[in-house]
This record gives C-alpha cells, sequence and structure tokens, in this order.
C-alpha cells in the first residue's frame, strides 16, 4: 500500500506573535511531504481565526477550540482529515490536547518539555503505547547532522570510554522583567501555572539533558542542582547548575542560564573520552571538533562525504554541500521529515526505515520531567546528590 499523498497536519497553538508555532510551521514543509491543513491556533476564537486568515487557510478547517477541531476533522473523509497534529502551546496544554487527540486515533508531534509534570508525562507513556500511535517529541537539536555524526563516532567508540560530559545552555533574554512588559514568550515561560515547576532548567534545561543522552547513549543517575532566581519578583528559576553522575561511572557539569547577559543561544557540548574528546557548538552547528591527545584538532565539516561515510544519519540529515550552512530550521525539518516517514510506514502497514525512527519520542518525553523533578527536589535538598527519578 502507497501512500501517494502529503500528510496532512494540523496546529493546536502558534498564534499570533507566537514563535515556535511558525518554526514549526516553515520546517514541517521544508521537504514538501508534509502539509498544513487546518489549526486552532488560539486560545482566543477571535485570534485563531485571524491566524488562520495569515496562512490562507480555509476558514471552515480554522477552528475556535482544539475540541471542535477534533469533532470535525473526525467527520471528514479519510486523505482529507489531518493526519497528525503538531502541539506548539505552553506546557500545561501539552497533555490534555495529546491525550484527547490520541484517543481520537490521531499521531502526534508535541512541543517540550513534554508535559506540565510527571504524573501526566507517565500517563501519556501508557496512552501513546494503547493507541499504537506515533508520538514525537520536538527536541530539535538532535536534528542537527553534526549532532548525529558525534552520537555515532561516540557510540561507535572512537572516543573511547567516556569520562566526562560538560553541557551548557546559557542565553541572557530575561536579564531583566520582561515578563512584565506583555511580551508573550516572557510571559508564559516565567508563569508557574502555564511553565509548571521549573523555568530556565525546564526550557532549556531539557535540552542540554537531552543532548547529553543523545550522543552519549548514557544515562543520568544522580545529580547535584543549585536552581537561582536572580530577577526580582520572578517566580521560577532563571538559573541553573547540576554536577551529573552517569551510569557508567561517568560525571558531568550541566549549567544553563536565562540571564546570562550578551549570550543568545550558546548550547554547546564537550565529552571527554579515553582517547579522544568531541566538541559541538549550536551557533555554529556545521562544524565538530575532535580533539586528541598528542595531535592537531580535527575539523569535521558537514556536507561532506567523509561524514556520511562515518555517519549514515547525519548524510541523510544533510540537504546542502559542503560550505552551504544548514540550522535551526533545517534540524527542525529533519525531525519531522523522520517522524513524518515514520507516520506513513505506520499507515501504510510497512516498516520504517531504522533511520527514520531516529527522532526524539515519549520515553524521551518523560525521562525529560524526570529530569525536572529530580532538579526540583535536589535543589530543595541538604543531602549532596539526590538519585535521578524512576519512572
Amino acid at each position: 500500500m502507497n501512500l501517494n499523498r502529503k500528510l496532512n497536519m494540523g496546529m493546536v497553538g502558534g498564534g499570533p506573535g507566537a514563535f515556535i508555532g511558525d518554526v514549526h510551521r516553515k520546517a514541517s514543509r521544508m521537504d514538501g511531504g508534509i502539509e498544513l491543513v487546518a489549526g486552532a491556533f488560539d486560545i482566543n476564537p477571535r485570534k485563531s481565526k485571524q491566524q488562520g486568515r495569515e496562512l490562507m487557510l480555509p476558514s471552515k478547517r480554522v477552528y475556535r477550540t482544539y475540541e471542535e477541531m477534533i469533532d470535525k476533522e473526525l467527520k471528514l473523509p479519510d486523505g482529507e482529515r489531518i493526519d497528525f497534529v503538531s502541539i506548539t502551546t505552553p506546557n500545561n496544554w501539552h497533555f490534555p490536547i495529546a491525550k484527547d487527540f490520541l484517543e481520537a486515533g490521531f499521531h502526534i508531534m508535541c512541543e517540550k518539555p513534554m508535559t506540565f509534570n510527571v504524573a501526566e508525562a507517565k500517563q501519556l507513556k501508557k496512552l501513546v503505547k494503547k493507541s499504537r500511535k506515533v508520538f514525537g517529541l520536538m527536541h530539535n537539536y538532535t536534528g542537527y547532522p553534526m549532532v548525529k555524526l558525534a552520537r555515532d563516532l561516540v557510540r561507535g567508540g572512537e572516543i573511547g570510554k567516556i569520562r566526562k560530559i560538560v553541557v551548557q545552555y546559557p542565553q541572557g533574554w530575561l536579564a531583566t522583567a520582561l515578563e512584565k512588559t506583555g511580551q508573550q514568550q516572557a510571559a508564559w515561560r516565567t508563569d508557574p501555572k502555564q511553565s509548571g515547576g521549573a523555568g530556565c532548567m525546564g526550557d532549556i534545561g531539557t535540552h542540554a539533558e537531552n543532548l547529553s543522552e543523545y550522543i552519549t547513549g548514557l544515562k543520568i543517575t544522580h545529580l547535584c542542582a543549585d536552581l537561582s532566581i536572580f530577577v526580582k519578583g520572578r517566580r521560577l528559576d532563571d538559573d541553573g547548575n547540576c554536577l551529573l553522575r552517569f551510569n557508567n561511572g561517568a560525571r558531568g557539569v550541566l549549567h544553563v542560564s536565562q540571564i546570562s547577559i550578551g549570550e543568545e543561544n550558546g548550547l554547546a557540548i564537550w565529552i571527554y573520552g579515553e582517547e579522544k574528546s568531541l566538541e559541538w557548538h549550536q551557533e555554529h552547528p556545521n562544524y565538530l571538533y575532535v580533539k586528541v591527545p598528542d595531535g592537531p584538532v580535527q575539523v569535521w565539516r558537514r556536507g561532506n562525504d567523509y561524514v556520511a561515510a562515518a555517519s549514515a544519519a547525519a548524510g541523510r540529515a544533510t540537504r546542502l554541500p559542503f560550505g552551504h550552512p544548514e540550522a535551526f530550521f533545517e534540524a527542525f525539518a529533519n525531525v519531522y521529515c523522520n517522524f513524518a516517514d515514520t507516520v506513513r510506514a505506520r499507515m501504510t502497514r510497512t516498516k520504517a526505515d531504522p533511520l527514520a525512527k531516529d527522532f526524539p519520542n515519549v520515553d524521551d518525553g518523560l525521562r525529560g520531567m524526570l529530569f525536572i523533578e529530580t532538579v526540583l527536589a535536589s535543589t530543595k535538598s541538604q543531602r549532596k546528590w539526590t538519585a535521578f527519578k524512576k519512572a
């Protein structure tokens, strides 16, 4: 059975003034296999309709609520109704929306962190398993070709046994009380009723945690965390530091910040093995640095044949020849491409290419929520080490 059409995508969230929803929309259509056909874009029905007009969608496919979207999409014939929904709302809405769409029979792409708390994450994992639907989680940094190369080099034993992992994610955009100016992105991210128990650590700390485990294949077993609120009147952390222990005996340092003035989006990781080390920077994503004890630094550059030869996943994730930079949108698109190919396989009852299954899923989402809960417990504890919460 072939699926000779684009996948029909719906979206919940991503209304006027939203940042990440627009990124999802642009990235999802990059490879030509997905088309946005419907949405409930804002909790305010008027704004949802406004966004629909800006996207030139038929008014009948722009809904006042996500519940209305489910009801009316199910009444459309197969091939016309949406095949999956992208959830790009604040965190507190992720679980109820995902739950209702899964139970209605739709596949899911969800922003991170996956849910509001661990209890919801555990329940969502059960729902995904029961539904047999494809669930993708948008940890977009796993979509970079050089991150995939780093993973395949590390897991192939290129750097030897891992001793230490250092991962950072400094930003400076919340160095002042931006949320009090009415700035939409700052407002919900600093609101515990919408963001959850963590601010900075939930927003970008989960990216750092996910990146460290994705590349190395290791799991954090214990951590020692210190969260801070530097901006007066803010209710959630805007800076955080963690010492880490991994399941192979490796040690780690994870620090994230949204009050580091002058920093933009400085996600970076250093992985130190017994034989070599690796270094990757999100702001210079087309380069992976490999360091040896007694020789010059090797610079692996995206788009070259030797990258694809070392990592089929990196080759699959590369669109342009060397010297033509690929970055943020393309990384999002790579997650969407793999997710969409897996959805097509599920819909046609065929076996998905193993490389297509390379995208974050509900297990990664639960892992992220357990990380947040462990960090919150550790920062309140007087003990030096807190064991990573168990699923």
